[in-house]
This record gives structure tokens, sequence and C-alpha cells, in this order.
């Protein structure tokens, strides 16, 4: 029954059912709440000498709040009419982003807070520590209400006053308080156990798909079938459409270039190219099988380093005439759109192009590529024929292989300075037939599908 006597149905709100002899309230019909203000920094008056603990987010540690960090002055609180909340207040975090929002305290001390933090004051009939343990079931759903930006988003006052809360009797809410304070000790250990488990589960994982992505590039996933052929055959027909794209003027003259990787008598790898042959046994990465072929990567792909205009003409909305610029960022759990000028987007990719990370922390990432423009820390990888010689998805899992992870952060002199396309010189592709590499993909597909 609304304050007007109203009677509005709010059956959609209510999280759960309650014990016959519990009700639903709103907090802010039973508890009164404050915010405070952050006197000014650069008014030593206010801080020197401070003996009034100020809250802030930063102090919430989502239990018993026993000190803040910074301490205010009577004076400050006095011009800036700052009242100083009781002991057992409840403290919550009301802007700060998603990972602060609703960070909460209970307090062991008289104190004043700032205005990112909201206060429930104790009433004398709910006991607050059942309050307290209230707001952390509640937490998640406050977000569903946060405003402002993603990057930035805010609670309020309102929001916290309209959550509903379940009360029991007085004795009971004593009761509950008691048994979880006797679960706690359990509860935090059982829950670093899982913290462990979970981390030695994902690293069995990892490990156990990293072996089988080395099994599929060395032709160890799947049987070698005659009737499919050989990769030599494969090199002839990229061999061939080359030359007719040089003709056509599509591909430069240096691409037709190509040195010879082969076994010879004395049962060496050798490689033939135009100016001297070598051998090179010592720079074979591993074995692989009789009908695949080792080959200069640089020969079948180039590497193509993205763009982008000063951050000045980023825009964070949709626009005519503009076009999505994808960042590293983009492609993880929480992307940040931003959006260019047409015509200043120099490098393009579509939907299905490949995408290697090439610098910082995720130097060796590999991304399916989506319709727009990529920046400075991204390349393309883009085939230098237009037949499907390769098998996308099979190349995909090359630059996810050690022989790519390895080569690039080795060749990157630092995190930052990433790598080129000149870097990629050195390294070997193993080449499989055409029908062969579908096979692998099918196969290692399957095989991680069944473990994730």
């Amino acid at each position: 029954m609304l304050a007007t006597g109203e009677v509005k149905c709010i059956d959609e709100e209510v999280p759960f059912e309650i014990p016959k002899g519990w009700e639903w309230e709103r907090i802010g019909n039973l508890f009164e709440t404050t915010s405070g203000s952050t006197p000014l920094s650069r008014n030593p008056d206010y801080y020197q000498n401070g003996s009034i603990n100020w809250v802030r987010t930063t102090d919430l540690n989502n239990g018993v709040l026993c000190k803040t960090e910074i301490e205010i002055t009577e004076k400050a609180c006095s011009d800036y009419n700052l009242t100083i909340l009781p002991q057992n207040s409840v403290c919550i975090a009301m802007y700060g982003g998603a990972g602060t929002i609703g960070k909460h305290s209970i307090l062991q001390f008289d104190t004043t807070i700032n205005q990112s933090v909201c206060a429930i004051k104790p009433n004398g009939y709910c006991n607050m520590d059942y309050l307290h343990t209230f707001i952390e079931y509640q937490r998640p759903y406050w977000m569903d209400f946060a405003a402002g930006s993603r990057k930035d988003p805010n609670i309020n006052q309102l929001i916290i006053k309209h959550c509903l809360l379940p009360i029991p009797p007085q004795k009971e809410q004593t009761r509950i308080v008691d048994k979880l304070s006797l679960l706690h000790p359990y509860i935090t250990q059982y829950g670093e156990c899982q913290i462990k488990l979970d981390y030695i589960n994902k690293e069995i994982l990892d490990k156990f798909k990293k072996s089988i992505l080395q099994e599929a590039i060395q032709g160890k996933l799947v049987p070698q079938l005659t009737e499919e052929g050989t990769a030599q055959d494969l090199l002839e027909q990229i061999k061939i459409e080359k030359l007719n794209l040089v003709k056509g003027g599509k591909l430069k003259k240096s691409a037709l270039n190509d040195s010879v990787i082969f076994r010879g008598d004395d049962n060496k790898y050798w490689e033939k190219s135009t100016e001297c042959m070598e051998c090179i046994d010592d720079k074979i990465p591993f074995e692989i099988p009789s009908t695949w072929c080792w080959v200069r990567h640089n020969q079948l792909f180039e590497i193509s380093g993205g763009s982008q205009p000063p951050k000045s003409q980023f825009v964070d909305s949709p626009k005519s005439g503009y076009i999505r610029l994808y960042q590293i960022r983009d492609y993880g759990s929480n992307p940040m759109p931003v959006y260019i000028p047409q015509e200043k987007a120099n490098k393009i990719t579509k939907e299905g192009d490949i995408i290697l990370a090439r610098y910082g922390g995720s130097l060796g990432k590999v991304f399916w590529a989506k319709d727009g423009a990529y920046n400075v820390a991204m390349a393309k990888v883009i085939p230098l024929f237009d037949s499907e010689f390769v098998n996308k998805q099979y190349l995909f899992l090359f630059y996810q292989s050690s022989i790519y992870q390895y080569l690039v952060k080795d060749h990157s002199r630092s995190a930052q300075a990433g790598f080129n396309k000149d870097d990629l010189k050195d390294l070997f592709f193993p080449l499989p037939p055409l029908e062969e590499q579908s096979r692998i993909v099918e196969i290692y597909k399957s095989v991680t599908s069944i473990m994730s």
C-alpha cells in the first residue's frame, strides 16, 4: 500500500518466498539514510591534524570497518554540515564503477562519509549485522538499476531506499547472525578450496587443449589418407595461382620468390632459394607426415598492421559517415565501442578475417574479425591467393599453437614493441593437404567441445 492509499501489486519485485512470520518492507521505510561530502582538498584546515574518520568507497571492505585512511577536522565537518554517524551504521558505495558499486561495511566507530557513500543508520529495532548480511546478497541486483555510462555507472539513495528487505522477528535475526558467524570460517575455507580447485581444473584443461592443438599441427590428430593427395600438390596449385595474380597485376612479382623446403638424401631438411641452398635441419620445429610440407609463412600470407586517426576524432555512438574501430578490448568481455570517420578508416576487416594482437599483454592472441576498421595494436592476416588452399580455421589453430606463439614473443623486443610482418619471415608453416586440414579442424572442435 502506497502513502497515497493506492494498492499496487509488486509480485514481480519480490525475489523469493519468505517464511510465515516474516515481512517484506522497503529499506527507506525502516531506516534513515544519508550521504556526505568532500571538503576542499586544497584547504589544509580541513585535513591537517584531523581526528574525525571520513569514509570513502576505497575504505569499504565488504566486512567490518574499524578505521579510515583519511581523517578530517572539526572545521571540515562544520563547514560542510557533515554529521557523525553512529556505530553499527551500514555504509554502501554508490559510485566507482561496476566493481565498486554495492561495496559495503558495517562501522565499528563513529565517522563521517563522502558523497559517494550512502549510510544506513541503526533504528533500534533491526539487527544491523543482519542488514549487513542482506546487503551482500542484494549487491548484484543494484547493477540493474545503475545509471550513467557503462564505464562509470552509479546508484543513488533512492535506489537503496526502494530495495525490499525480508524481515524476520528480532530474535530470529539474532539467531541468523549467530549461525552465520559460526559458519563463516567454514564458508571461507570452502571458498578458498573452490578457488584452488577451479584454478587446477583450468590449468589441466588449458594444458590438455594445448596438447591436442600441438598434436593437430604435427599431423598426429587424424590419419593421412592417400586419396587426399599431398601438400606438394597444393603448393603447385598455389604457385600457379600466384603467377596468374602477378600477371593480372594483383600481386607483386616478388611474391614469386619462394623458397623450397625438402628432405635431402642425407635425411636432413634443406631450403633452396634463388640465392642459395642451405641445411635448415636444426631450425625445423618438429617432424610432420610425409604428405605434408614445410613452407615459410610469408610465402602464403601477408600481415597488415592496423591504423587509426587521433583520438580526438573518436565518437562513442554510431553516426552517419562513421565506421566501427575495433580494438583488442572489443574482443573481450567488456567492449567499449568507438567510431571513426569513414574516410580515416585505412585498414578494414570483414567478418571471418583473422586478426592478430601485436602489442602489450595481449601479444599473441588471435581473434575472428568483425566488419569494421582495426587499430594499430592488431594485424590482419591476408592470404597471397584467392582460392582456399588453407582452411581458415586450421590457420586459426596454427596461430594459437606454440610454434607461432613462441616466435612472436621471442621476436618482440618488448611487450610494447610488438612484431611486424618482417619478423614472421623465419616462421615455418606446417601445410597438410586441404581435405586433411578440414578433418583436423572437425576433430579438434569435437574433442575440445567435450572438455568445455
